[in-house]
């Protein structure tokens, strides 16, 4: 019963209320049409340990609890803000606890709940140097004249930088080496965009130290990587930083791979073992090192073609 009820609430959200400080933002009916997924309700759950999934069925919210305080990764589309809002009260937590807003891209499909989370949860925002500019002006860098890739501007409060592990001890341990205190650490995987950002939570379970691996991404997208007809590239460095990101990840080895698009790591086949009985249905141990390698094979054809392109080859 708890269930149903659960999901008629969420399916009846209506896009962000006047209170939460949103305005219509035209890109997220737009998107929608075109990824109705992306809006989609989908009820939230514990993944493994203090790791709570809060977003919708196309994008992927991560909330990390602690006693605290909260961090939560990720703002999902501009517009759709009170479906984490109800998630996370739906777990019995409160927007308010949160303190520390995280994003892993300035991309308006990630960022654009970031403004209107904020005032709602009163958290400060810590996001990439390279996306930081991104984040404030509201814009796609690259796409800065396309009014669809827009998303409300929010101010950065703190710069993070790679390898940070530093929460204010909110709920983060500064260190790995204390059994049974998170610990979770960014690390800086750009090219996507200019300041793509990872995560890595470590948590003990069963008396094992799992590697949560939340990944950015490694996609081409729409990036253009080479100067063309079109424009610039979609910004200085581009092909520079894919290649860094890549090298930087082959030995990465996670006990839990995640991404901000849930197909990535199949949410719903691992919701579907884990609602069947099996805790630990979101292992996937081995999965990052195929999608990294399959990235990798892809950055490299666009590239080619890209490069053809411009070529006339």
């Amino acid at each position: 019963m708890r269930n149903i009820i659960l999901i008629l609430t969420l399916a009846l959200a209506t896009p962000l209320a006047t209170p939460l400080g949103a305005q219509e933002n035209k890109s997220a009916v737009d998107w929608t049409e075109r990824q109705p997924h992306w809006a989609a309700p989908f009820e939230p759950f514990n993944i493994i340990g203090n790791l709570y999934y809060v977003g919708t069925e196309g994008l992927a919210v991560y909330l990390i609890t602690g006693p605290e305080g909260h961090v939560l990764i990720d703002g999902g589309l501009p517009g759709y803000e009170q479906m984490i809002i109800d998630n996370i009260a739906a777990l019995g937590f409160d927007i308010k606890d949160v303190k520390y807003l995280l994003n892993t891209h300035a991309h308006f499909d990630h960022s654009g709940g970031l403004a209107a989370l904020k005032e709602a949860s009163g958290a400060e925002l810590w996001a990439s140097e390279g996306d930081a500019p991104a984040l404030e002006g509201g814009v796609y860098a690259g796409f800065e004249d396309k009014p669809e890739y827009a998303a409300p501007p929010v101010k950065v409060d703190r710069v993070l930088n790679d390898r940070d592990s530093d929460f204010g001890g909110a709920m983060i341990s500064l260190t790995d080496d204390e059994p049974g205190k998170p610990f979770l650490l960014t690390t800086l995987t750009p090219g996507h965009s200019r300041g793509c950002t990872s995560f890595r939570l470590f948590i003990d379970d069963e008396r094992e130290h799992l590697d949560i691996l939340i990944f950015c991404s490694a996609t081409v997208a729409a990036n253009r990587l080479v100067a063309s007809d079109e424009g610039p590239a979609q910004y200085d460095g581009i092909v520079d930083d894919y290649r860094l990101t890549f090298e930087k990840t082959k030995d990465w080895t996670p006990d839990i791979f995640l991404a901000n698009h849930p197909e990535v790591f199949d949410l719903k086949d691992a919701r579907e073992r884990q609602l069947a009985g099996n805790r630990r249905a979101f292992l996937n141990r081995g999965a990052f090192q195929k999608y990294i390698v399959a990235k990798r094979n892809a950055f490299e054809e666009a590239l080619a073609e890209q490069t053809d392109a411009v070529n006339g080859e």
